[in-house]
């Protein structure tokens, strides 16, 4: 067993085992959670891991207490996260509010299985997408990346833990039980070559710091409990000092700020990969385990002269609106390819706004969407555009 936090080199892993390293890398050192298929692996690496790099892990009685735990584990100045699953991702959600109130920078690893409810708990599905972004009551912003190989669930979760350290916000990875499950080379690279970012600390007098009070990109430098600071945390709506205040003036400044900290910064979260979308007539927009058929589809559809593009999400909240907006006026259509009877499609219809066709192609859950289901999509939607 080793006490090191980046074990360096190229290891044959899991995806949920990859996730465990890169949360370690980042300075993770605070986990809580409550097992889950298929997101136990992550709890089992990190229960083994984190005392031997000084960390704390604790197995709490259910997936509410969980989350509780997390966050207060991040205000007492730990890099903190969980992993679940849909079931548990639901029980999570008033806390995950709890955190985008208090902005509270964590992660919340969700491995997708086929639900709802119990669904299917061993067999893959992607339909926790919109639950992601809206799956706690009020208005709130909070970040959601999708890798799509082991070695994304590595370098996605350092991402995911400097997102939420930098934005104060609760990050969401959301995996899926195939790249979870699956095996394959992951290259972990020795610490000084890994970006970290941390959290802004207050450069005033603890008696003058106020908890949320922002810096001129909405985000407010973070004390931790036990730092003599003034600290004053409450899910009740607040102000600058953390105390609650029943008003609507004191609403909106808190609300717009939440948003605007992530709205006005969404260029610099947004990131995909875009693949011959330049003189493209049809696009196929994928995320997770569904971007690897879409790109051998798309692969198939050049080789037999259709000018088919890929553009691959890894952050799907904030959803990149300016990119498709654009991209719609030069295509003749656009399919999204999900593990669900249809969520992220819908933000593409809504981004496309009647500039060119959109298109899904998709199924309940259970199994991966087949290259050749994209491909006679492809193929269909083109024929229907002429």
């Amino acid at each position: 067993m080793s006490g090191q936090a980046v074990l360096t080199g190229i290891h044959f892993i899991n995806g949920d085992e990859a996730c465990c390293e890169g949360a370690l890398a980042a300075g993770c050192r605070f986990f809580a959670g409550y097992p889950i298929t298929p997101a136990t692996e992550i709890a089992e690496g990190m229960s083994r891991r984190l005392p031997e790099v000084g960390g704390i892990y604790i197995q709490m009685e259910d997936e509410l207490a969980a989350m509780a735990a997390v966050l207060g584990g991040s205000w007492g100045g730990a890099k903190a996260m969980t992993s679940t699953s849909g079931p548990g991702f639901s029980l999570m959600m008033e806390n995950i509010g709890l955190g985008a109130c208090t902005e509270t920078p964590c992660v919340v690893c969700n491995v997708q299985r086929a639900g709802p409810s119990t669904g299917l708990p061993t067999l893959v599905g992607q339909a926790d997408m919109m639950q992601a972004r809206w799956g706690s009551h009020g208005d709130y912003e909070i970040i959601a990346i999708s890798p799509s190989s082991p070695q994304e669930m590595f370098d996605f979760t350092i991402k995911a833990f400097n997102l939420a350290e930098q934005y104060r916000v609760p990050v969401m990875i959301m995996a899926d039980e195939v790249v979870g499950h699956m095996t394959e080379r992951v290259l972990i690279p020795p610490a000084k070559g890994i970006k970290i970012v941390n959290r802004k600390k207050p450069s005033i007098s603890p008696k003058k710091y106020m908890p949320y009070k922002p810096d001129s990109d909405y985000v407010t430098p973070m004390a931790n409990f036990g730092d003599g600071y003034h600290m004053h945390v409450t899910g009740l709506t607040h102000d600058e000092r953390g105390y609650p205040v029943m008003d609507s003036a004191t609403q909106e400044q808190m609300i717009s700020r939440l948003v605007k900290k992530i709205r006005n910064n969404a260029e610099k979260i947004i990131d995909y990969d875009a693949y011959h979308i330049e003189n493209a007539d049809v696009v196929v927009v994928a995320y997770g385990i569904s971007a690897r058929s879409a790109k051998r589809a798309v692969m198939d559809a050049r080789e037999n002269g259709i000018k088919a593009g890929f553009i691959k999400l890894n952050t799907v909240w904030p959803f990149p609106e300016k990119l498709f907006n654009e991209l719609a006026g030069n295509v003749k259509a656009m399919i999204m390819a999900e593990i669900n009877m249809g969520q992220m499609v819908l933000e593409l219809e809504r981004c496309a706004a009647g500039q060119c066709l959109v298109r899904l192609v998709s199924h309940a859950g259970g199994a991966i969407i087949k290259p050749r289901s994209i491909l006679e999509a492809i193929q269909a939607t083109l024929k229907e555009s002429s």
